[in-house]
């Protein structure tokens, strides 16, 4: 299979959640019909509101695999469509979570990802399943998709192909980051940062010193 986006997905409508500084949440994405404009700070017509933990250059983009929401939907009986996890671009025939940190990506005949970092669950997360204990079993699952930062922009659309322009050396991948890191993923990660293998964004630099310091 070549890889490719299956759907574009933006936010369909602004939630109530507690937890947000807005008191809103932006989880509740759902496909549109493309081209949708991709620029710096993400999609066109998409939003963030707990803007201290999502979005932002360094997390412009959420990949999810269709292959883990179909695990996932095999687990819970249930569907899992395409932006139920609030992810922009579900994606089919590449190995997401897999994703080596740093690794660019390009989709379609313009755009151009460079993949940052894992998703971590929250409470807002875990409040639009209703599943029980779904922070945990997410966590524990390790398959959380990946966040991208924006190096060329353009038009997405279902259909596009993937193909993997550059893989870092360091190995790394985003599961590997998810928390709680894998032991030696923190650090081997700042090692690469060190050596100009790839760069990271302040978020996940400081996590990754956060993982590092808890030893």
């Amino acid at each position: 299979m070549v890889p490719s986006v299956t759907a574009v997905c933006v936010v369909h409508a602004l939630l109530p959640e507690p937890s947000t500084p807005t008191g809103l949440t932006s989880i509740d994405k759902r496909p549109v019909p493309g081209p949708v404009q991709v620029g710096p700070l993400g999609l066109a017509g998409d939003s963030q509101q707990d803007t201290p933990h999502h979005g932002g250059a360094e997390f412009a983009v959420y990949l999810y695999a269709e292959e883990d929401a179909a695990a996932w939907a095999a687990e819970l009986g249930r569907e899992v469509p395409p932006g139920l996890f609030g992810e922009n671009l579900r994606t089919a025939g590449l190995d997401v979570s897999g994703l080596v940190v740093g690794s660019r990506l390009a989709v379609g005949d313009a755009v151009v990802l460079e993949v940052t970092a894992p998703r971590n669950p929250c409470a807002t997360f875990a409040r639009r399943m209703g599943e029980p204990h779904w922070v945990r079993r997410f966590a524990d699952r390790r398959a959380p998709g990946a966040y991208a930062r924006v190096e060329a922009s353009g038009a997405v659309r279902a259909g596009d192909a993937l193909t993997l322009l550059s893989v870092p050396a360091h190995g790394v991948t985003v599961a590997d980051l998810m928390a709680p890191a894998l032991p030696g993923a923190a650090a081997a990660l700042l090692a690469a940062e060190e050596a100009s293998e790839v760069v990271l964004g302040e978020r996940m630099r400081r996590g990754a010193r956060q993982e590092l310091a808890r030893g």
